[in-house]
């Protein structure tokens, strides 16, 4: 693997896993849906908290967690749906909007409902502006490849649950899905052969569509959000 040759060649990283759980147990336990402060400012601590190369590890590891996660989440929902009705159902993590086109009223968006307790607008969030922030050195502490690829699967279902899911475009949203933009593209330049995009992105990148951003507290419109054309000009560039 290019990343490891990489790592073993170059200026020698000196990791504490016992540190990074450390990190990775106060982040899960302390912030999320439970946390009496406001997303944006637990994106702030969660940040400030996962710094240096340890904090750069534990941000790449709750990306892949919450990726695993939603994934495991949509098989079982797949499954149930078979049992119950006979209907069978494809989970495919490269490209998850034809299984929402099919089912979309049928299934539950997983991101609000991981069992590790990450939530997708504040451990999540927070965790991909440390990989984007740290893309340059990101594969002197891990492989990037499957870091980028499972930003691209957390922006493949959170655009698929404002489209089919009934999750509600507010700031929050909006934040996440612009960070998980802007990190991909970050990782992407980063790497010496980076993968193609998704099929899912692919097809996100074609459309033109600015969509309403809602104040989170209300039924304010604060602001607008085009997704294709934010790929566009990051993904492409």
């Amino acid at each position: 693997m290019r990343w490891l040759q990489r790592l073993l060649g170059g200026r020698r990283v000196q990791l504490d896993p016992e540190r990074q759980q450390t990190l990775l147990r106060e982040v899960q336990h302390r912030y999320g849906a439970r946390a009496q402060i406001r997303f944006p400012e637990q994106v702030d601590a969660v940040t400030r908290m996962l710094n240096g190369d340890d904090g750069l590890v534990v941000a790449a590891r709750i990306v892949g967690e919450a990726a695993d996660e939603a994934h495991a989440d949509l098989l079982a929902q797949a499954h149930d749906i078979h049992r119950r009705t006979g209907r069978r159902l494809l989970v495919h993590r490269r490209n998850y909007r034809p299984l929402w086109k099919e089912a979309g009223p049928a299934l539950r968006w997983p991101l609000f409902a991981l069992p590790s307790g990450f939530h997708p607008y504040a451990q999540v969030a927070a965790a991909v502006a440390v990989v984007g922030g740290g893309a340059s050195r990101l594969d002197r502490v891990t492989d990037p490849a499957p870091v980028v690829t499972g930003v691209f699967e957390l922006l493949d279902l959170t655009t698929a649950g404002w489209e089919y899911g009934r999750v509600r475009v507010d700031t929050d949203a909006a934040a996440l899905a612009a960070g998980l933009i802007s990190t991909a593209g970050q990782v992407l330049a980063a790497m010496d052969d980076p993968p193609r995009l998704p099929p899912a992105i692919r097809e996100l990148m074609r459309r033109n569509n600015t969509l309403d951003v809602y104040d989170p507290t209300g039924p304010r419109v604060v602001d607008g959000i085009n997704p294709g054309a934010t790929m566009r000009e990051i993904l492409l560039a």
